[in-house]
């Protein structure tokens, strides 16, 4: 644990007391897999590093099972960073697919592995190439058909932005914009958001795609459903390094993962959450590691953080606000 305390509103101390009541305990009854199967679908022929970091993130935080689906050209190069994560090289960039490919033949085989997951993740490193895009699209309208969280990142945003109809109204989709991105989401929904506060810009644009979880990620991240606003405001580091993005996804769809866990009950407690609130607290428990993750990352590197050293401050971030760290 960091002998340092990282600084925090009194509000979000109050909200990490409730996130503390989704995390499962460690208990000789539980299987492997209960604690949460994920899957990062990105990873293209020139970005490798960013489904990386997503996916161990996931996997650092307490996931039970962490895949990457990605291009094959990416997975050569992941599977060298970790025997941990499992690698599929399933997608095709239009540069590397054969005659008979198509976005949707592509797509069926993810589709398939939709059973054996509980989460995911779209954008790390996917590119904007036209075959990658569209066959997320075809696996998001199939994860939707399943009632399927994920979370949207990257040139996942893309497609809110471009096909907005395929995580309209749907409720268990979570978008993670930076400022530039968050600019564009508004301006693809024709909303201005320009002298508003974080929070209130952040409702405005949820409201504005019918209720999807936004994380506008900033000095501080606002978290907004469109009905309820909480702000995470834990001290983060001062280094905006790349990549640092894909530590929070991983993270919050670990968070998503034990989601389902409380709510199948497969450890005894008071089921005072419901599914709403238990998506919004997964987000701010994502949120929070991350931030922590970036001020112990800052604080031992300074100016020459990389994201990589956000993934090596996980557990301890974990530890600091859930479990050794001060009360709160």
């Amino acid at each position: 644990m960091s002998s340092e305390s990282p600084k925090m509103s009194q509000s979000t101390k109050d909200i990490l007391l409730k996130v503390r009541k989704m995390i499962p305990p460690m208990l000789e009854k539980f299987h492997k897999g209960q604690m949460g199967r994920v899957a990062v679908i990105g990873g293209s022929e020139d970005y490798t590093g960013a489904p990386y970091f997503s996916a161990m993130a996931s996997a650092r935080l307490g996931c039970d099972m962490s895949h990457v689906i990605c291009e094959p050209q990416a997975a050569q190069v992941i599977k060298t960073y970790s025997p941990n994560l499992m690698v599929h090289p399933l997608m095709r960039q239009s540069t590397h697919a054969s005659t008979t490919d198509s976005a949707s033949s592509i797509a069926k085989s993810v589709i398939e592995m939709l059973p054996r997951l509980h989460v995911l993740v779209i954008g790390p490193g996917l590119g904007r190439d036209k075959l990658m895009q569209e066959t997320c699209a075809k696996v998001i309208e199939a994860a939707r058909e399943r009632g399927m969280p994920f979370v949207l990142d990257a040139d996942g945003l893309n497609l809110a932005q471009t096909k907005p109809e395929l995580v309209q109204g749907y409720k268990e989709c979570i978008l993670t914009p930076n400022v530039v991105e968050f600019g564009r989401l508004c301006k693809s929904k024709g909303i201005n958001t320009e002298g508003l506060e974080g929070g209130k810009a952040a409702e405005k644009l949820s409201n504005a795609f019918g209720g999807v979880t936004i994380v506008k990620k900033g000095k501080e991240d606002w978290i907004s459903n469109g009905e309820r606003t909480f702000v995470s405001d834990i001290e983060g580091g001062l280094k905006r390094s790349g990549g640092q993005g894909d530590t929070l996804t991983g993270t919050l769809a670990t968070f998503l993962g034990w989601r389902k866990a409380y709510l199948d009950n497969i450890w005894e407690h008071d089921g005072a959450l419901d599914e709403v609130e238990l998506l919004a607290l997964a987000a701010f428990g994502g949120s929070a590691v991350t931030r922590e993750c970036s001020r112990l990352a800052f604080k031992k590197k300074g100016r020459s953080l990389q994201a990589s050293d956000l993934t090596e401050e996980v557990y301890v971030a974990f530890r600091n606000l859930f479990e050794d760290g001060p009360k709160l």
